[in-house]
């Protein structure tokens, strides 16, 4: 009797170990479906874009983006967000070349797209 219970637990060790749960796919907080959707997200509401709307608006409709930035010149000044659309490397890090940036010009949006981050910086 005390020879099967322990053949038992040997058992039930070694068939448990081999168990594993995974919780997060790529270290960013999305699972590799997860930042696929997200971009595809991202690009649709990028795609509805009218220059104009207001910083606000956009960031409730967006929510927090992946990088920001704030400058100032003698135009005016400029917070620009960064939000993921599509991915470079496989790494499952975020960068900002994997962004797309929507420009503001005091708190309304004036452009997006890398053509439009270049004339602020």
């Amino acid at each position: 009797m005390k020879t099967t219970i322990a053949a038992l637990s040997l058992i039930s060790v070694f068939t448990l170990s081999g168990c594993v749960i995974s919780v997060d796919g790529n270290g960013d907080g999305y699972s590799d479906s997860g930042w696929q959707k997200r971009e595809a997200q991202n690009r649709q509401l990028i795609a509805r874009l009218e220059p104009g709307r207001d910083f606000n608006q956009i960031s409730a409709e967006f929510g927090s983006p992946d990088f920001s930035e704030f400058h100032q010149n003698e135009q005016g000044s400029y917070q620009v967000l960064f939000y993921r659309t599509h991915k470079n490397k496989g790494d499952g890090v975020t960068t900002i070349d994997e962004c797309t940036p929507l420009v503001f010009k005091d708190g309304e949006l004036v452009g997006w797209g890398t053509s439009a981050y270049a004339a602020v910086n």
